[in-house]
């Protein structure tokens, strides 16, 4: 399995077989990911000397995110498979994001910054990290709709941790605010991707489209609404 994450500032491509990672790199930009993002390919089918057609399929960070990073992530997968008939796994950014938080009794609130004072977020579940909806669905939230929303025990994990948590934590005390060092990468994504793929749940490459969460500001003024559905 081939993994890409190219949902932030650092992107990430890895290399998994049935035990794990086999070879994993990542680069830093400044700019958005179509500077970096072939390159990590490239450089872990050398380095491992693996060929696209060779691979079960290609795991990605579909979002939520930058938008023109997600766009270059399933504009490089969709590259990479053109004509060839392997299936491609699309990931959440906040699932990869609760996995490498590490397992825990309570449900995982994985956040990222959403900038205007918001956040990316979603719960899941703290032994399997599946998504648990009646917790909290995957969507834009304010520091005091989070307040409004979650249960006592949640743990909340990421970098949106920074923007919401000290209001979150003058509102709700019992929760325990965890600001993770670094981002979710190829390894979470491709972890969750070999689960998923031998689920059955992939789709072709045709039909890979971004994750967003929250519309741009031209189609929230087109459509009035500000979420994807």
């Amino acid at each position: 399995m081939l993994a890409l994450c190219s949902a932030s500032r650092t992107a990430s491509v890895a290399l998994l077989d049935a035990d794990g990672v086999v070879f994993e790199c990542a680069a830093e930009s400044a700019r958005h990911q179509a500077e970096r993002l072939l390159p990590l390919v490239d450089r872990v089918l050398v380095e491992t000397g693996t060929r696209v057609e060779a691979l079960a399929g290609i795991g990605l960070s579909i979002g939520p995110g930058s938008f023109t990073s997600l766009r270059i992530g399933v504009a490089t997968t969709k590259g990479l498979l053109f004509g060839i008939d392997k299936p491609v796994v699309p990931v959440s950014t906040l699932q990869a994001l609760a996995l490498a938080a590490g397992p825990g009794v309570e449900p995982i609130v994985a956040t990222l910054d959403a900038q205007r004072g918001e956040v990316y977020a979603a719960a899941f579940d703290g032994s399997d990290f599946e998504v648990r909806e009646d917790v909290l669905a995957e969507r834009v939230y304010t520091a005091d709709e989070l307040s409004e929303r979650l249960r006592e025990g949640c743990r909340i994990v990421g970098a949106g941790a920074a923007v919401v948590g000290a209001r979150l934590q003058a509102r709700r005390p019992s929760m325990q605010i965890q600001s993770l060092p670094g981002e979710p990468g190829a390894a979470q994504i491709g972890a969750l991707a070999v689960v998923a793929l031998s689920a059955g749940h992939c789709l072709a490459a045709a039909e890979l489209t971004p994750r967003y969460v929250r519309r741009a500001e031209a189609e929230v003024t087109r459509t009035a609404e500000r979420f994807e559905r």
